[in-house]
């Protein structure tokens, strides 16, 4: 029987043997209750185009599935109403944008462990493009969809790669900021306060002495309560299988009493409320009535009614106008970022493009049941996983627990304080505020803070203008790395001169003025000069008009050109451009012990172009 190669990345560096696999290893991060052991089914390998990806199976939905999709269910119902507000939109809408990306995932999703809905950072982009109107977030989200699933099927998913990390950590960590001081106006119970960050500030302090005492008493209860109950269960020890049954029972009652910190919080505040309301005095602001009932199955609309006549769809999309790249872009990357990060903890393999699609699709299904934008949420994500979530199944549960709770619940949702609901949001973002990515970036390159500090201070302006400013100014540290490589001059017997990078045409000119000042200023003006492409892959006709043109102004001054170490694309380039007298030697170390090419272009030389023809101007590269 043959032998099966080792998979790479999973090997112990002793020859590549796997070793041997834990319970549940390629399922979660343990597929297995907190506390609990048990080997359970391994997963089947799935083969698609895109070559093996590892997914779990799709099986009877297993009972980890209905827990992780509880749990889930009960942080995203009130971080939904929460979103809402963030987004600027009545609250329902939270809950609209909730199952239907949990339904469509199931099916479509590559990662196990992604949970897709509202989340922070697209609630305040559809807060920037929607204009708190329901239906401009509505289509915004169809043509989201749209602009993702045409991505997938085209297979751009590439174009992610041009945001670069700095960029990301700069939007997100402003984000934070302003997402968490929205909500301060909710914590002390002022009423009236302008959406704009500046103009928010502004109006936070001069107003502070408005504050409502039982707004404030309430909102840092809840802050509080919130954060002893991450800390806890981030130090909670794990219960060994060994122990007892009831310290296993009473570790799990602890564990998901911390999971689930949200739906307990909220619901505390929702008692002390309706115990007030009772009583017949309300010292809290509340949510309000929700409107109970599912949303119609529809297509969005594509004109809007104003007071002086219809908006039509052009208009509306001219108004959304940056969103409509900004927003798509932004929940891909969001998304797939998790995927991976994910994908790689737990030890399987996600097909982007493929997650490209099921955005997409995701979107223009959820544009249909009145939901705005959404991506997948790095919160939920993270508490599925630590559910221990088998398959994408999970989701089916949680699009089902929200689907129940407008169905129901509703008439409940009346009593939950807006203080309540602004502690579950601060609590949330809080975290993406990354300060040390500054130090990070001093030390390791301090050239990257340039659009890390763009993008962060032009998205408390607008966040449009940061996110394409920084992608802007990254583009541009990126053009001038094209434009200026790193060039290595060394002299001995001939000048050898070493580009560090592929030549492209902004930076011929650059390598040209390098190798004449060098070669001129050189004491011997009768050298030869070796230009060694080991480092080039790549080369285009601009860098080749610029390179005959050097050896035509090298040899008016009595100086030779030769070339060594081409790879196979950039010689047959050059070969095609019949330069004259060009020379070309498999080595620097032959083509100096040969003495490069004569000045003349006469010289013998191994692979010598013997044609006498200058370069033409078209029908040069194939």
């Amino acid at each position: 029987m043959r032998r099966e190669p080792p998979v790479p990345g999973l090997g112990t560096g002793r020859g590549g043997d796997l070793p041997p696999l834990r319970p549940g290893a390629l399922c979660g991060a343990s597929c297995r209750l907190p506390g609990e052991t048990g080997e359970l089914r391994t997963p089947r390998r799935v083969r698609s185009g895109a070559g093996d990806r590892r997914r779990p199976g799709w099986g009877t939905l297993p009972r980890l599935d209905l827990i992780a999709g509880l749990t889930v269910g009960l942080t995203v119902v009130p971080q939904a109403l929460a979103y809402a507000e963030v987004a600027g939109l009545p609250l329902q809408y939270g809950l609209y944008s909730s199952f239907m990306g949990c339904f469509v995932y199931c099916f479509l999703g590559t990662a196990k462990d992604v949970t897709l809905g509202p989340t922070a950072i697209m609630s305040l982009l559809v807060s920037s493009y929607a204009f708190h109107e329901p239906v401009y977030a509505i289509l915004l989200a169809f043509l989201s969809g749209c602009i993702q699933l045409a991505m997938g099927l085209l297979h751009l998913g590439f174009l992610l790669d041009f945001i670069s990390s700095p960029v990301i950590k700069g939007f997100t960590s402003a984000a934070s900021i302003t997402i968490s001081f929205n909500q301060v106006k909710n914590i002390l119970g002022l009423q009236g306060i302008p959406r704009q960050f500046f103009l928010q500030v502004y109006e936070t302090l001069r107003r502070i002495g408005e504050t409502r005492a039982g707004d404030a008493v309430l909102g840092l209860a809840c802050l509080a309560a919130l954060a002893g109950l991450r800390v806890m269960k981030s130090r909670l020890p794990r219960a060994a299988p060994a122990e007892p049954l009831a310290v296993r029972v009473s570790y799990l009652i602890v564990w998901t009493s911390a999971t689930a910190c949200n739906a307990l919080v909220v619901l505390f505040a929702g008692l002390v409320a309706y115990s007030f309301q009772v009583m017949g005095s309300q010292p809290l602001t509340l949510t309000g009535s929700i409107p109970q009932g599912l949303p119609a199955f529809r297509l969005p609309r594509f004109s809007m009614a104003a007071p002086n006549g219809t908006v039509p769809f052009w208009s509306m999309a001219e108004d959304m106008g940056v969103g409509l790249a900004v927003v798509p872009l932004m929940g891909l990357l969001e998304t797939v970022a998790i995927a991976k990060a994910f994908a790689s903890q737990n030890d399987y393999r996600i097909d982007p493009n493929q997650e490209l699609l099921a955005m997409g699709f995701a979107n223009i299904l959820g544009s249909f049941v009145s939901s705005y934008p959404i991506t997948g949420s790095f919160g939920r994500t993270a508490v599925n996983a630590q559910s221990g979530v088998c398959t994408p199944a999970g989701g089916l549960v949680t699009g089902t627990l929200v689907l129940l709770s407008l169905a129901y619940l509703t008439s409940l949702f009346y009593y939950i304080p807006k203080a309540a609901l602004a502690a579950v949001i601060i609590s949330a973002v809080v975290p993406m505020f990354d300060a040390g990515i500054f130090r990070t970036l001093w030390r390791v390159k301090r050239l990257d803070l340039v659009p890390l500090c763009v993008t962060f201070l032009l998205c408390f302006w607008e966040v449009q203008y940061g996110i394409v400013a920084g992608v802007l100014v990254s583009g541009i540290l990126l053009l001038y790395s094209v434009a200026r490589p790193p060039i290595k001059v060394s002299e001995g017997d001939a000048l050898l001169v070493q580009p560090g990078s592929s030549l492209h045409f902004p930076a011929i000119e650059y390598l040209r003025d390098v190798m004449c000042s060098r070669a001129l200023a050189a004491a011997s003006p009768s050298r030869s000069i070796i230009l060694d492409c080991c480092h080039i892959s790549s080369i285009d006709y601009t860098a080749v008009v610029g390179l005959a043109e050097l050896q035509q102004e090298l040899r008016k001054h009595g100086l030779s050109l030769a070339f060594c170490s081409l790879q196979d694309p950039v010689l047959q380039v050059l070969l095609s451009a019949d330069l004259e007298g060009f020379q070309h030697f498999p080595s620097w170390e032959e083509a100096e012990r040969c003495g490069g090419a004569e000045p003349g272009g006469s010289g013998a030389a191994p692979f010598a172009s013997t044609s006498e023809s200058s370069l033409l101007p078209s029908g040069l590269i194939q």
